[in-house]
């Protein structure tokens, strides 16, 4: 309705997996190269994982119009499937001739091998790829392991994409999905935009509809980034309805009243303070009269149980600060230890209090940071050999790293701010927020815990996010001495000219084994950011190694 209003060719933000609107952010331009160098190669299979959203379908028709036309491809789109099933879809998509009510896995695994023959002896290769592969059950993923096995005695006949939620990536670290998980010669995991990135996707679309003018204001585009979160997918809705409500209002551009009313459509309410501070009180009143009418739930909820506060999104970290309530001491595990309560006082604004707790992590390492924001600080070469490791997890990650970090937390009523993780001892953690020091309980950090957070560390020569069978260079030697260091050997002379090969993958599978990390054999961030830690002496950690 509104395309001749602004003058565009076609919708810009279409749900529609169209390769011309994919916007290459360094992310995708990084998950695409591990797709292409996966399918280059001789078989196994090629992991993408990301969000609901972030457009790993249309990376996935982007690298479809990249395959040679030398190679055929079999895509599979409902993988709610079984075994037969599958294989029957497989044989559709290749123009593979069976019988329709044939309930032999034989005869279709015999079929599919000799059409694979007869494709290679012809100088053809053959892709698979399945989207929603976090469907697959676990006896069709065994039986799609199970088709990597046909080959000549010189290759794979059959390379399988599998484009998954990140709930794959759990079930393939299972012991009994061990052997196809081993077979993953390439995998990445795709992250949302940044808020800088998420301007230039939306400019991006626009220009590629036809239009070129500004339609989402700056200070639309911040307030649109905290509502999406930097999902490609809610950008596209919202933006399709805001733009439609700008039209009905007879605007030239979305207004911020414009985007919240799209937000408000697409989301079924308004997001984040309006939910907490019209729809939280009067739910927890009416839970209260329930509760109240209930006699031992109302004399539990009276000892002081107190109810789940809703998850704020990250608009929050705008919102007014609010004092944390500190646990009684009957419920707090360590009550020797003496601290300040944990709180953002608010003195600062939200980039402030980011850029704040940056300079304090930065301070560990004798650094500056390059920037005042995690994305800008952490892109830059950091000089010194120092990297970073941005991620999700649980405390209990951050402590296994045993560095100094960067954590987001999360108050009570969800405000969010950032901190600076300098050390734990005795049950209780040290904390910089806003330049000010204070100690917390670990229960007090785990119960305000954000499930983000980022490190520091210093790792091998090169700049390679991660080593795989046949990398070579001076950091996979670094890599060979590392691994000889954490399993007690003494470090070998090894020259830069050396492969990765796979011995040194059994190695990095032994110690991501140790580490409880996922034993896929490839020296990834988390893998080396643990190998760095044992293979220096001379850096900051979270706990003082005792020298006994």
């Amino acid at each position: 309705m509104y395309l001749k209003h602004f003058g565009f060719r076609e919708s810009p933000f279409s749900l529609a997996p169209d390769p011309r609107y994919l916007y290459m952010s360094e992310r995708h331009r990084e998950a695409l190269a591990h797709l292409l160098f996966g399918i280059q190669g001789d078989g196994g299979f090629v992991l993408l994982t990301g969000e609901v959203g972030t457009g790993k379908t249309t990376l996935c028709r982007a690298l479809i119009g990249r395959i040679p036309s030398d190679c055929q491809l079999a895509f599979v789109l409902n993988p709610k499937v079984s075994a037969l099933e599958l294989l029957a879809n497989v044989c559709d998509e290749l123009s593979i001739p069976y019988p329709k009510q044939s309930g032999s896995t034989k005869e279709f695994i015999d079929r599919i091998n000799v059409w694979l023959l007869r494709a290679n002896a012809s100088g053809r290769k053959t892709v698979l790829v399945i989207d929603e592969a976090q469907n697959l059950s676990d006896d069709v993923l065994e039986q799609i392991r199970l088709l990597t096995n046909l080959e000549t005695s010189q290759r794979k006949l059959l390379q399988i994409v599998l484009l998954a939620q990140p709930e794959l990536r759990t079930r393939l670290a299972k012991p009994g999905l061990r052997q196809l998980n081993q077979r993953i010669v390439a995998r990445y995991h795709l992250e949302r935009l940044t808020r800088a990135e998420t301007a230039r996707y939306v400019g991006h679309r626009l220009a590629v509809a036809g239009v070129q003018r500004t339609l989402f204001p700056a200070r639309v585009l911040d307030r649109l980034h905290r509502l999406s979160r930097g999902t490609p997918r809610l950008i596209n809705v919202i933006c399709d309805r805001a733009l439609l409500g700008a039209y009905v209002e007879g605007r030239s551009e979305v207004n911020l009243t414009t985007l919240n009313k799209a937000a408000h459509e697409v989301f079924g309410g308004i997001p984040g303070r309006f939910a907490r501070r019209h729809l939280l009180p009067w739910v927890l009143v009416s839970l209260a009269f329930v509760i109240l009418g209930a006699g031992v739930a109302a004399a539990y909820f009276l000892g002081g149980t107190k109810p789940v506060p809703a998850v704020a999104p990250a608009a929050a970290l705008h919102s007014a600060p609010v004092t944390v309530a500190e646990p009684s001491p009957a419920t707090d595990r360590s009550p020797d230890v003496r601290e300040e309560a944990l709180r953002w006082a608010g003195n600062q604004s939200a980039a402030a209090n980011e850029a704040a707790a940056l300079a304090d992590l930065f301070r560990q390492w004798n650094a500056e940071p390059a920037g005042d924001r995690l994305q800008t600080a952490c892109r830059p070469a950091l000089g010194d050999g120092l990297r970073c490791l941005a991620a999700k997890g649980t405390l209990d990650d951050v402590q296994a790293l045993n560095l100094p970090a960067l954590v987001r937390l999360r108050q009570d009523e969800g405000v969010e701010f950032f901190a600076a993780l300098m050390g734990m001892q005795a049950g209780a953690a040290e904390l910089a927020v806003d330049g000010q020091r204070s100690r917390v309980r670990f229960e007090t950090l785990q119960r305000h815990w954000g499930g983000e957070y980022a490190v520091l560390w210093r790792g091998p020569p090169g700049d390679r996010p991660e080593m795989g069978l046949y990398s070579r260079g001076a950091d996979v030697a670094w890599l060979a001495r590392a691994l000889a260091r954490a399993e007690g050997r003494d470090s070998p002379a090894v020259p830069d000219s050396v492969v990765f090969d796979t011995t040194l993958r059994r190695q990095v599978i032994r110690f991501q084994t140790g580490q409880g990390l996922e034993p896929d054999g490839i020296a990834g961030p988390q893998t080396l950011v643990r190998l760095a830690a044992l293979a220096s002496d001379d850096q900051p950690r979270l706990v003082a190694e005792s020298r006994e």
